[in-house]
């Protein structure tokens, strides 16, 4: 379920200190996502909801030092995190306090999105991944990902997976197509989820 910006906020800002440390076995797969978004030197990248910047690194490594590397992200605390944990600069990303719905970026200024855990998080997904393709240039990717998939999530939340969840295939695809995008591959396994979309011209 969709969350209001102020709850996104305040849930990520209660759990900034200690994302990394839940989570410290995660770095191969956000490398690996990042590899499959197809960057080439000089290209420029947004990590959409960057939350600590697990991936500003990997994404810096495709792209060289004459790409762009930009990080985004809602909560205060979470961008914190990250330029503590040495994530921002040269080695990593630029990093920006906004809200992904609402970008301060010009028409297709960029060539790829990077998004974990996103779409989950999006008050209005539609409105919020039609702004993401505003900013990305005809034929440039975005790669919706999560470390691990939608069952095993949902299992570690005591849950079932439910075919309402935005993530699932038949929905995304939809939800996509209304925002600009074309989804090309989804991969939904326990040890990973990746969807890559293309933006339409």
């Amino acid at each position: 379920m969709s969350d209001d910006p102020l709850r996104v906020r305040e849930f990520f800002a209660a759990r900034a200190a200690g994302w990394d440390r839940r989570f410290p076995e995660d770095g191969p797969a956000y490398a690996a996502a990042v590899d499959g978004l197809g960057l080439r030197p000089g290209d420029a990248v947004l990590d959409a909801g960057c939350g600590t910047g697990r991936a500003l690194l990997p994404l810096r490594a495709a792209v060289g030092p004459a790409g762009t590397v930009l990080g985004v992200d809602l909560t205060p605390e979470m961008i914190e995190r990250a330029v503590d944990a040495g994530r921002s600069g040269e080695d990593g990303g630029a990093l920006l306090l906004a809200d992904v719905g609402r970008l301060p970026l010009r028409d297709g200024v960029l060539d790829a999105v990077f998004g974990a855990g996103l779409v989950s998080h999006l008050p209005e997904p539609v409105a919020a991944l039609r702004e993401l393709a505003r900013t990305v240039r005809p034929g440039g990717r975005l790669a919706l990902f999560h470390p691990i998939g939608r069952a095993a999530l949902a299992a570690r939340h005591g849950r079932k997976v439910s075919s309402d969840d935005l993530r699932a295939e038949p929905r995304l695809r939809v939800l996509l197509a209304e925002a600009g995008w074309q989804l090309v591959d989804y991969v939904d396994e326990d040890a990973r989820y990746l969807a890559l979309a293309v933006r339409e011209g």
